[in-house]
């Protein structure tokens, strides 16, 4: 849809704001002379911004490689292209920009694949320059690596840029820098064959034009009038992209008296210290706080949202009595809730044009509105603080205590663990881009890698993260990295010996568990021989003591976390149980339940 007039200076000043964003070299962006096909890479990359590379160089890309330390590109070598991709999207959350990889084809791509479809499904832009096999007159067959990369790279990226002359080398990267920014953010793959690295070319590539941000005026007219209703009491959901316009949205929750949830990738949108901020999510998986308050909310204003399985624990939230939905992405618009006002925008355009519509919408202050908020997220924490382990630390403790260590612009990265819910509820983010979260749960281990990522971004800032044990084998050796590039993260490992999450799945439904337990890990042993620092929390030790000494060292640590498990309640787990029962057919939940009372006559069941 053609965007408004009246909108257009704000397009504007927000499209310079993304190029200003992306392209940080100082010069004019254009791509100019004759070069080799792997400089026109390195050259493009710098001129659209990107300063750092992760992956691994292999037999197809080393003419790439050389040229990365030729013309002074940056680079982290991993141990595994399965945590370059994760890097590279960890990278992408902490900064706002694309992260980019650089893998070889066939293994490289495949190990890749998972990190990729954790950053499409969570909406993080990544470019995925991936090598190929030769083409052209003088290439032979059964090349070594020789699948089919962009059919691999197809379900899991926006787009796939096949480069098939080393003329093409410009315009398909900055093809896919826009398109992993435009809308909703995702991954995009350029596949360059390694005989064109390797070909030389005048090139006089210039930058492309910004693409325009979606605006459509007529349905956010209709969601100003639904808005404007002061009889309603309206709430906000905001998601992930909400998060480089907080000012805005915390404008537009004042003007509207409007408390504000968020997704578990929204969480930092809003401090969530603000007096109108009441945590993630709005049904029974998520804040208690956010639960209690919702209850009143007449109209929801979801943006930047797209109410996912796992953000939503399996489709809890209740349905709202009306509700708008603003997202850049058409596709997503009012996909799971009944929605009276469906707005294809970006958020900072739709949360700007609310604040000039102020004469309509403003409402006075609700003071009972957030003395309730406050009672209840005092409350909400007297619960938390009651969490205690017996034979180990209650993981809730150890998030409480970790909001206590970090500085407010410190990044904490969770991974595919149970203790993912908890940290979602428990630790209260102060900026934007510091809390992460795989939120699709498509990646275990992604935390490590990620960290490492953001780190490499930011080496001034304090990184942690929390892992539990078994992601912890899925990428433990990405922590020689670390130690190798200095890199100070501090990964915290949340040891009970058991995949914890699928025992609370499991042992209700069948009433024993079956593969969820993992082997003794000797920490310390692991530790010295990568060379990283080691530390040891348990029970009895002192939290705040224990992590005062964890950040005062200047590298990287691993610390092992005795955990405890037993009586703790997880909401997003129970939820979703509760969700999935009532979504059962009658003969599958006769089956069910017969099951659970036969297994429930076994005293001793084979669980493992």
């Amino acid at each position: 849809m053609a965007v408004a007039s009246a909108a257009l200076p704000l397009l504007a000043r927000s499209a310079q704001a993304r190029i200003v964003a992306r392209r940080r070299t100082g010069d004019d962006g254009w791509v100019r002379g004759r070069m080799t096909g792997a400089k026109a890479i390195v050259s493009t990359l710098k001129a659209e911004g990107a300063d750092l590379v992760f992956g691994i160089p292999g037999a197809q890309q080393n003419e790439m490689w050389d040229a990365f330390k030729t013309l002074g590109l940056p680079y982290l070598l991993v141990t595994h292209e399965y945590a370059a991709s994760c890097a590279a999207d960890g990278y992408a959350r902490a900064t706002g920009r694309p992260g980019v990889i650089c893998v070889v084809p066939g293994p490289g791509l495949t190990n890749a694949l998972t990190g990729i479809g954790e950053a499409l499904l969570d909406s993080i832009p990544m470019v995925c320059i991936v090598g190929d096999v030769a083409i052209g007159a003088k290439a032979k067959p059964f090349q070594v690596h020789s699948l089919n990369q962009k059919a691999l790279l197809e379900p899991v990226t926006k787009c796939v840029y096949e480069v098939k002359h080393v003329s093409g080398i410009p315009l398909a990267i900055r093809q896919a820098f826009a398109l992993a920014c435009c809308g909703e953010p995702g991954p995009v793959g350029v596949v360059i064959p390694y005989n064109l690295l390797i070909e030389a070319w005048g090139y006089d590539s210039p930058p492309l034009a910004e693409a325009a941000l979606p605006w459509d005026e007529a349905a956010a007219a209709q969601a100003v009038h639904l808005l404007s209703n002061r009889k309603l009491q309206v709430g906000i959901y905001a998601g992930l992209g909400c998060m480089d316009y907080g000012e805005s949205l915390k404008q537009v929750a004042e003007m509207l008296q409007a408390p504000v949830a968020t997704s578990v990738s929204g969480k930092g949108a809003i401090p969530e210290s603000h007096e109108l901020a009441v945590g993630w999510g709005f049904g029974p998986h998520a804040n208690m706080t956010a639960e209690s308050v919702f209850k009143h909310v007449d109209c929801l204003l979801a943006i930047g949202v797209k109410f996912s399985e796992v953000s939503t624990g399996y489709y809890s939230n209740p349905q709202p009595k009306h509700v708008v939905h603003v997202d850049a992405n058409q596709c997503n618009l009012g996909r799971v809730l009944k929605t009276d006002v469906c707005v294809h925008a970006d958020a900072g355009v739709f949360l700007q044009h609310l604040l000039e519509k102020a004469d309509c919408l403003k409402r006075p202050a609700n003071t009972r509105l957030q003395a309730l908020i406050c009672k209840e997220k005092a409350q909400e924490l007297r619960c938390y603080c009651k969490a205690k382990g017996t034979c180990g630390i209650h993981p809730t403790a150890l998030v409480l205590a970790l909001r206590r260590a970090l500085s407010d612009d410190g990044l904490l990265f969770v991974d595919v663990t149970v203790s993912e819910h908890l940290a979602a509820e428990a630790f209260r983010v102060c900026q934007s881009r510091t809390y992460f979260n795989p939120t699709d749960n498509q990646a275990m281990g992604w935390s490590i890698p990620a960290a490492i990522g953001a780190q490499r971004a930011f080496p001034g800032r304090m990184v942690a993260t929390i892992t539990g044990d078994g992601c912890f084998l899925m990428s433990a050796l990405e922590m020689s990295t670390a130690v190798r590039a200095c890199l100070p993260v501090k990964f915290f490992i949340l040891d009970d010996h058991t995949y914890q999450y699928m025992q609370m799945l499991q042992e209700p439904a069948f009433k024993r568990t079956t593969a969820t337990v993992l082997p003794t890990i000797d920490y310390a042993s692991f530790a010295k021989g990568i060379g990283i620092a080691y530390q040891e929390i348990k029970p009895g030790d002192s939290l705040d003591a224990s992590l005062q000494n964890t950040f005062a060292h200047p590298g990287p640590v691993l610390v092992r976390v005795v955990t405890d498990y037993s009586h703790v309640e997880i909401r997003w787990i129970e939820a979703v149980r509760k969700h999935f029962t009532k979504d059962l057919a009658p003969a599958q939940a006769a089956r069910f339940l017969t099951r659970v009372g036969v297994r429930s006559l076994d005293r001793t069941p084979e669980s493992d």
